[in-house]
């Protein structure tokens, strides 16, 4: 089994490098894309089938569209995406609150 921390066979306690250790041992590629890019990504998709569902239930209702399955799953596919972005949200407020009661 490797060493994930880089201690054994370093000849005592080696400095950490936390990006290292959460890796496997391999440093993340510098040059991937940051949290925040993917979270703007993932943001502006949720905007943009948000947009979509809105759309399609106007085009119902005006007399554009006659398939209401197909506004049904616009609307599906908008709430479940806002859900999962909402979810992600919860989950980074309440690292940060308990990254705040950490003693120092």
């Amino acid at each position: 089994m490797p060493d994930p921390l880089g201690l054994i066979g370093s000849g005592g306690a080696a400095p950490l490098d936390p990006r290292r250790a959460l890796a496997g041992g391999v440093a993340p590629d510098p040059a991937g894309p940051s949290f925040r890019d993917v979270l703007m990504k993932n943001l502006v998709e949720v905007n943009q089938l948000q947009q979509d569902a809105s759309s399609a239930i106007e085009d119902l209702t005006a007399g554009k569209r006659t398939d209401l399955e197909g506004v049904m799953i616009a609307v599906e596919k908008a709430d479940t995406a806002f859900r999962a972005v909402q979810a992600i949200r919860n989950k980074v407020i309440q690292a940060y609150e308990e990254i705040q009661q950490t003693r120092v």
